[in-house]
């Protein structure tokens, strides 16, 4: 299949999306569980993520919450994660939650389409 998208060093090809407007978000992180006060957009099903220190993060609705159980993401990484299950398999995630996993910090989250 041809496509435009770019090709790895396998020959593979690299999924790019593009920045949807207006959909940047910053979470302060702390100790206390934060998430970002504006929903992602129901058409994002993907988001880009940068903490200045490690967090845990938990995806979900309006009242997600993140705990030291929640998934732990590394300081000093740019990162995509789905949070849709695509077409046709529900809307997704609409918030993510965060706490520090260390100094406090910043969550960057870029929403993607």
């Amino acid at each position: 299949m041809t496509t435009l998208l770019p090709k790895d060093a396998d020959n593979n090809t690299i999924p790019a999306l593009r920045l949807r407007d207006g959909a940047a978000h910053t979470i302060n992180v702390t100790a206390t569980s934060a998430r970002n006060s504006t929903a992602f957009s129901d058409e994002t099903k993907v988001i880009s993520l940068y903490a200045t220190d490690a967090v845990f993060i938990e995806c979900g609705d309006n009242t997600v919450s993140a705990t030291s159980s929640s998934h732990y993401f590394p300081a000093g990484v740019y990162y995509d994660i789905a949070i849709s299950g695509g077409a046709g398999k529900g809307s997704g995630s609409a918030y993510i939650a965060a706490i520090a996993a260390g100094s406090d910090c910043t969550l960057y989250i870029s929403e993607k389409e």
